[in-house]
């Protein structure tokens, strides 16, 4: 068996330990509830030991699992409050970390990058990693010209696993996708193969992070790192230190919390008519907030290039349904492609599952909390409520896809740090076409 089978057997072995893992400690509790310990006791420390295996498999597999396993940690928000206690604290250490590499790999790969001498670029370089993810980990260096630096090193073999995992969710996707009738998912899966592929080359992603750097250079409300050097699997970029908005999450005040709330929210708007990238990648691992009050941004894998800024009729069809004009919003849906030609669509039921959305920009100010999260789940995806049908109809562009994703994952991420948020200002502000009442 050649090494990349080997490897991809690994780590479905791995990942089928989570559900074989839980049926066991489930087992296992039974058998102590049968011995006397009260329900609650087990189920308690059966679920801290289930969240614990995840944090240690997804981290372990880094990749494609990774993302998911942080994709999930941003979601947590809208797990019944029973349900999510005992996985929030684990979920949350994925946004922005997972078990390292040991030294002696990630000298090989700076030696590989950077050349032999790679430590003369330096005058020195912690080799304790200062925070890890999906498909690379952050160490903190002095640059030979005295700077403070981050170094990112990509995981050997990051490539082929990340590549290996968006194929089998192709494979799960394309099955699934045969039971909802508007949507087309042959050419979405396609376009995030494209988006994968481009967060491996550290040198695109280097390339963006510079671009929004300059674009936000000396900026009073965002601080964007700017980078000093980079390859195909290395970049170094200046340090950020800040509050990490996962601390923020689970132990910041309410002020912080609004703060943070609405200038993370400022900068998914603003960032695309400023620099023409969109931050795909809107987990709270990528964010902190600076000891001069900035909301600092990092990891530019991810972007969606929009030269022109977010598209300008986004802004005007989300004035038309909080205006109720449910013929505009039909209209404009279906010429952008996210209702077929052959699908018809019921207008008022197309507001009614909308709703939710709007909510946030009916008034001056919105706190976004967990049990609003937990309602907007329910809202579209409970199949008893009428309104669950229109979701089933529409579809998803390929050039909406990171929109798409910035646009759920970013409401996650407010409704975690359970800020109170001036939404429409920040619209009006930002998002063209948007012109509220």
């Amino acid at each position: 068996m050649s090494d990349l089978p080997r490897k991809a057997v690994t780590r479905t072995a791995r990942l089928a330990t989570l559900p074989l893992g839980f049926a066991g400690r489930t087992a296992l509790g039974f058998g102590r509830r049968v011995g006397g310990r009260s329900a609650e006791l087990v189920a308690a420390e059966v679920q801290a030991r289930t969240a614990e295996q995840l944090f240690k498999v997804l981290g372990e597999l880094k990749g494609g699992a990774m993302k998911f396993g942080q994709a999930m940690s941003i979601f947590e928000a809208a797990l019944p409050e029973e349900m999510a206690a005992p996985y929030r604290a684990t979920l949350t250490k994925l946004q922005d970390s997972a078990p390292p590499l040991p030294a002696a790999v990630v000298h090989k790969v700076l030696a590989a990058e950077l050349g032999a001498h790679w430590r003369r670029k330096f005058t020195s370089f912690n080799d304790r990693p200062a925070a890890a993810a999906s498909i690379g980990q952050v160490h903190q260096a002095i640059w030979k010209d005295g700077r403070q630096v981050a170094v990112k090193v990509q995981y050997p073999g990051a490539g082929p696993a990340l590549i290996s995992d968006i194929n089998q969710i192709a494979r799960v996707a394309r099955v699934s996708g045969s039971w909802i009738p508007g949507m087309d998912i042959k050419p979405i899966m396609d376009e995030l193969k494209r988006r994968v592929s481009e967060e491996l080359d550290y040198g695109l992603e280097a390339a963006a992070q510079q671009q929004v750097a300059e674009a936000f250079a000396d900026d009073p409300d965002f601080a964007v790192p700017p980078v000093l050097a980079s390859t195909e699997h290395v970049i170094v970029s200046q340090w950020l230190d800040g509050l990490p908005l996962s601390k923020v999450i689970t132990s910041g005040t309410q002020d912080e919390r609004d703060f943070a709330a609405a200038r993370y929210l400022e900068f998914l708007v603003a960032a695309p008519q400023r620099s023409g990238l969109l931050h795909a990648d809107p987990h709270p691992g990528n964010y902190r907030i600076t000891p001069d009050g900035r909301l600092g941004v990092l990891d530019f894998g991810a972007v969606n290039r929009l030269p022109h800024g977010l598209p300008p009729h986004l802004g005007s069809l989300l004035a038309k349904a909080l205006d109720g004009d449910h013929e505009a919003v039909v209209a404009g849906l279906r010429e952008d492609g996210f209702i077929k030609p052959s699908m018809h669509l019921d207008g008022p039921m197309l507001l009614q599952y909308l709703a939710p959305f709007l909510q946030p920009a009916r008034t001056e100010t919105f706190r976004f909390t967990r049990a609003f999260l937990r309602d907007l789940f329910a809202h579209i995806n409970d199949p008893r409520r009428p309104q669950w049908g229109v979701g089933l109809k529409l579809n998803l562009p390929p050039q909406y896809l990171l929109i798409h994703r910035v646009w759920l994952g970013g409401i996650g991420v407010l409704c975690q740090l359970e800020g109170e948020v001036p939404a429409r200002a920040i619209l009006a502000r930002h998002l063209p076409g948007f012109t509220p009442l």
